[in-house]
């Protein structure tokens, strides 16, 4: 009678999946066939494309995710959990103690190179635990590997300083796990709780509190880096090395390995009050309904009664969208008759992105979300990743069942991916962002949608700020005497358009060139002043490369602390596909020729 009886059940369980399955193939369905009825900006249909066997791969790929890739990535955070937890265990003193004595294990390996003989110094993270979805080819040519795996511990919360010094490792659900708690939080707090601090400030880091604060490397107020020659140096906007800290952003870790970062803390409640509001419109009045978000139309920009703590617009359709402002509020006032509380991080809960889209249907509304849920709202279903990866993940049944061992890796989804599953993703999908200036938002989207039509779309702004040196990305020369609506005297205003998807014409079955795409937006961007974060696939070539980033400061950091013939410089380490070692050395060697090539 129990075996029928679970048999029993299993047979309703597979109705439920074949039903539910069913009904995300609908939606699906229905999602396209919105793209091929559009009447404005109207794009031209492509030939079909002629499925191949890795389709059939991708498209049951859900198989290995959930029986193989779920139950290690929530082991993996498991035991990643309780090593935070160990590591809160053990006093301030005894983690700057272990630090310490990691730091000289790091000088010591780093002196033990011989130059001559040894390849170029990498860390010893192997390549497919990267986060970004850039494929770390440069470690398949010989190198010289340095581990800093140790390197994990918040060492130190400041509350008179109001800084924070941690390790590179440190994620960000770890900090913010332990400084919510306290009132305090990081200025910029990345949304996905697996991202670092050294790969926030070596590559890119965003958050809906960018338009004040800028972007996360704009929060560290100190850099401790090991140079080259294993020199322990502290660099600060003050100081000896102040080229040195300007220069680290966006550096990839080029200029020598970072040990430890001090980043600006805030004041925090323990809620966010959250505000959706629908726009309805073609895509030019989107973008400004998003502006008009954050933006007082009289340039009082730094009112913090006109300017919302948070800010997020995601577009979900040529003619749809919805802006989020956010502003943190206590306890107390959370708590009052009639507010609602919503618990977002709870694994059965409706995805935030697909939350956040009722209000197209009800209109405008308000709720108050615990903040550090809130900081952490797109961590579950990686945006809106997750409906690929699993395209049933939304269902409330699997929510219920399965949900608590989301997300998926993204480590772990590369390194079981292959190669072919791999170069499909590159040209049938697209992960990148657009960094523009807040004033062309409205051409950028046009733009998206005519070359991918690609939804939904995630927008985020963030200050762009005049420094006194020019780093790799910097603002608009003459922007503060245009006084367009978000700029200051000090910073331009941009935004992030965040294009994560399979393109329209990958849904409708018709032929798509990822990797042209890609291209013809990198040339848009480079057209329009704007910057490709360097965690995505690129397409550039060097001159490219160098056209869309400034290389004066950082060359000179380059030859002024000797990490050239140390460290592969920026553009090699980024650049798709595999490296030479013979490559990466006559490039190197060509930088040392040049006539200006003088070393400190």
């Amino acid at each position: 009678m129990f075996g029928f009886s679970c048999h029993f059940q299993l047979q309703h369980l597979l109705i439920l999946l074949l039903v539910s399955t069913l009904h995300s193939l609908l939606g699906l369905l229905s999602y396209i066939h919105s793209f091929t009825n559009m009447s404005d900006l109207e794009a031209s249909l492509r030939p079909k494309r002629k499925k191949g066997l890795v389709d059939y791969f991708v498209q049951f790929r859900w198989i290995i995710v959930i029986f193989v890739v779920l139950p290690i990535s929530f082991t993996m955070y498991f035991l990643h959990y309780l090593g935070d937890v160990r590591s809160e265990c053990k006093s301030f003193k005894q983690r700057q103690k272990e630090h310490d004595e990691n730091v000289k294990k790091v000088v010591k390996r780093l002196k033990e190179r011989n130059p001559s003989k040894d390849g170029l110094v990498c860390t010893a993270r192997k390549p497919w635990i990267a986060v970004g979805m850039r494929n770390v080819d440069y470690k398949r040519a010989r190198h010289f590997e340095v581990d800093l795996s140790a390197f994990r511990n918040i060492l130190d919360v400041d509350k008179e300083r109001m800084i924070a010094r941690v390790e590179p490792l440190v994620n960000m659900g770890h900090i913010s796990r332990v400084t919510v708690p306290m009132n305090l939080a990081i200025a910029v707090v990345a949304e996905l709780d697996d991202l670092t601090v050294g790969g926030l400030i070596n590559g890119y880091g965003i958050e809906g509190s960018s338009h004040i604060y800028g972007l996360f490397s704009d929060t560290v107020v100190a850099y401790e880096i090991i140079l080259a020659d294993g020199q322990l140096v502290r660099a600060t906007k003050d100081n000896e090395y102040s080229d040195l800290f300007y220069a680290i952003p966006w550096s990839q870790g080029t200029l020598g390995l970072l040990v430890a970062a001090e980043i600006k803390l805030i004041p925090v409640k323990e809620y966010m009050r959250v505000t959706y509001k629908p726009v309805v419109g073609n895509l030019r009045e989107l973008a400004q309904g998003y502006i008009d978000s954050f933006c007082p139309r009289d340039g009082d920009q730094d009112n913090p009664n006109k300017v919302p703590d948070f800010v997020e617009t995601m577009i979900y359709s040529p003619t749809e969208a919805v802006c989020m402002t956010g502003r943190y509020a206590s306890k107390e006032e959370a708590k009052q008759k009639g507010n609602k509380i919503n618990r977002v991080c709870w694994w059965f809960k409706t995805w935030f992105y697909q939350h956040a889209q009722t209000a197209l249907k009800k209109g405008e509304f308000v709720e108050y979300i615990p903040t550090r849920e809130f900081y952490h709202r797109h961590t579950r279903c990686l945006y809106w990743e997750g409906k690929l990866i699993l395209p049933f993940a939304d269902q409330w049944w699997f929510r219920f069942l399965l949900g608590w061992m989301m997300p998926p890796k993204v480590s772990l989804l590369k390194a079981t991916q292959g190669d072919a599953i791999r170069n499909y993703y590159h040209e049938m999908h697209v992960i990148q962002d657009m960094l523009v200036p807040l004033y062309k938002v409205g051409d950028a989207l046009e733009w998206v949608h005519r070359e991918m039509e690609l939804y939904p779309i995630w927008m985020c702004p963030h200050r762009m700020y005049k420094l006194p040196v020019k780093t790799m990305i910097y603002p608009e020369p003459g922007f503060e005497q245009q006084h367009r609506q978000g700029d200051t005297h000090y910073a331009q205003m941009y935004t992030d358009v965040g294009i994560y998807y399979a393109p329209g014409p990958v849904l409708r079955g018709e032929v798509f060139d990822g990797a042209d795409a890609v291209r013809r937006m990198e040339n848009w961007l480079i057209e329009n002043h704007g910057f490709q974060p360097q965690y995505a696939v690129s397409e550039l070539t060097e001159k490219n490369f160098w056209r869309m980033f400034d290389a004066d400061l950082y060359e000179e950091c380059r030859r002024k602390y000797r990490a050239i013939g140390t460290f592969m410089s920026v553009y090699y380490k980024s650049k798709k596909g595999r490296k030479t070692e013979k490559e990466v050395q006559e490039a190197e060697q060509a930088i040392l020729e040049t006539p200006y090539a003088e070393t400190a």
